[in-house]
């Protein structure tokens, strides 16, 4: 079994699916609209075949959680890996350089991993990751 897509509602969808675009190397499909409802969409895939959507409609509550601060119960980041080491600082640098913050790393983890932790535009929490290998 395989994660297909995970889904993100967004007051910014057009600014999400750049972001994701240019630093996460995703494919887009054409927008989704449903007039009905008005909601609209895009499914950003990536390399490895999972998607992403990204979905905008007007009634949709802001999300409470401060993900910057705080941790909470439920979904709390997800994770894009790389094949080396220098390729995380490189994302790490570039993100930063576009002026995206570095809330941890890069650096090695207690599971045997290098990683960095970053948010997107409506501050959901990214990891690129790879496993850690001694230099």
């Amino acid at each position: 079994m395989k994660l297909e897509h995970l889904a993100l509602w967004t007051p910014q969808l057009e600014a999400l699916r750049t972001y994701y675009i240019t630093y996460f190397g995703g494919i887009s499909n054409e927008k989704y609209t449903n007039p009905s409802n008005s909601f609209e969409s895009y499914f950003i895939r990536f390399g490895s075949g999972a998607r992403l959507e990204l979905m905008y409609r007007p009634d949709i509550p802001v999300n409470q959680n401060d993900t910057l601060q705080a941790q909470h119960l439920g979904l709390i980041h997800f994770a894009f890996e790389v094949d080396t080491m220098d390729e995380v600082e490189a994302k790490a640098r570039e993100v930063r350089a576009a002026g995206f913050p570095i809330l941890k790393g890069p650096r090695k983890t207690g599971d045997g991993y290098y990683e960095f932790e970053t948010v997107d535009p409506d501050n959901n929490r990214i990891e690129v990751t790879t496993p850690y290998k001694q230099r």
